[in-house]
């Protein structure tokens, strides 16, 4: 039976008055007599549903998400109350896994603090979609400094060449009304060292990211950081250029990082706090390098150096939007009052920052270095 006659059936037999609700002993009975082809997790919780209720009635529309692979709040609060009918082998006890489920094993714990959440995502998962949009952001930032690594024959501090701060990819002040170069950046970076941290944590940390959360989600947070990153420098560093992923890749890191603090009971990957303090430093090791190149270049330049401030803007919306949509794992964004408060105030930041690059650089007197 495939899905849309199970659905037809059970609207039919089941809740013939279209009430929104469906027995118990109904629901029981279908699961008794008729073929559900679903893998045995789902069916635990579709049972675990039943049992959790206490009214002897089922919500007709969250059997339905729940059986087209969706999770509402209400539906996670009636599996909280029916855990006891969860209790199964523990993830990690699973045996005969192929390499590819023990990667997936591995990811679901490196990316949920929850059993119930990591069994879940255990069994439904599928290849299709696959995590491929920092797979491709990686490979382009790759591609793109080789070319200008061999036009320039220069691997590091390539923004003292005035031909690199020429590429139309680069963000800069004077160039700032065409608009693409206000996500463009990110493909640039200054050096082979900026590359290798941005590809490494971005590859670390965005891949299983994506892999649970979904290329949706994932590809809005690190753009949402990108943009973040170059509005801010426009605003606060009014002078400066911009290159490198950082903003996109400093707000997927700082929404897993606290989003591992948040639930740090719950989180089971090995040694959490060491590679905590880890990330922290070279995160920070990171911000510090470009603030020493900023204020005090070690060569000289025709103009000021990029900007700093595209990591902690993209930290800041990592730390707000990343952490929202990573603690709703297969539930509604748009269902949640502070997911519209947080998209309300990146609309209002993205507004203010349209008009003051109209307006203020003109009634401020901003001395603009001549684009390259």
């Amino acid at each position: 039976m495939d899905r849309s006659s199970l659905f037809q059936l059970i609207q039919e037999q089941l809740d013939p008055e279209n009430t929104g609700f469906i027995a118990v002993e109904n629901f029981t009975s279908l699961v008794e007599h008729h073929e559900l082809q679903l893998d045995p997790s789902k069916l635990d919780m579709l049972l675990a549903l039943v049992q959790s209720n206490e009214d002897g009635q089922v919500c007709y529309q969250e059997l339905i998400e729940l059986m087209s692979s969706k999770r509402s709040s209400s539906f996670r609060r009636a599996i909280a109350n029916g855990r006891r009918t969860l209790q199964r082998e523990i993830l990690l006890d699973e045996t005969g896994l192929g390499l590819y489920k023990r990667f997936v094993r591995y990811v679901a714990y490196e990316i949920l603090p929850c059993e119930t959440d990591r069994r879940w995502y255990f069994h439904q998962n599928r290849l299709c979609p696959p995590p491929v949009f920092i797979a491709i952001v990686t490979i382009v930032q790759i591609i793109v400094f080789m070319c200008y690594g061999i036009m320039l024959n220069k691997w590091v501090l390539q923004t003292y060449q005035p031909d690199f701060m020429k590429s139309p990819l680069v963000y800069h002040p004077g160039h700032r009304a065409q608009v693409w170069r206000f996500f463009s950046y990110m493909f640039m970076h200054v050096g082979l060292e900026q590359l290798g941290f941005n590809a490494l944590l971005q590859l670390m940390i965005g891949v299983p990211l994506e892999m649970v959360h979904g290329i949706l989600r994932i590809s809005l947070l690190y753009m949402a950081g990108v943009l973040a990153g170059s509005l801010t420098v426009s605003i606060t560093d009014m002078r400066a250029p911009v290159v490198g992923g950082s903003g996109g890749v400093y707000a997927l890191c700082s929404a897993h990082l606290a989003n591992v603090v948040m639930n740090w009971a719950g989180m089971r990957c090995p040694y959490k706090l060491l590679r905590m303090i880890l990330a922290l430093v070279c995160m920070s090791s990171e911000v510090g390098r470009a603030v020493w190149l900023r204020f005090s270049p070690p060569l000289p330049s025709s103009g000021p150096q990029p900007s700093f401030m595209a990591h902690l803007s993209g930290a800041v919306v990592g730390i707000s939007m990343g952490l929202l949509i990573l603690r709703s794992y297969e539930e509604s964004l748009q269902k949640q009052c502070s997911w519209w408060v947080i998209v309300f105030s990146f609309i209002t930041f993205l507004l203010f920052a349209i008009f003051w690059n109209i307006f203020a650089y003109d009634l401020l007197g901003v001395q603009i270095p001549p684009p390259p």
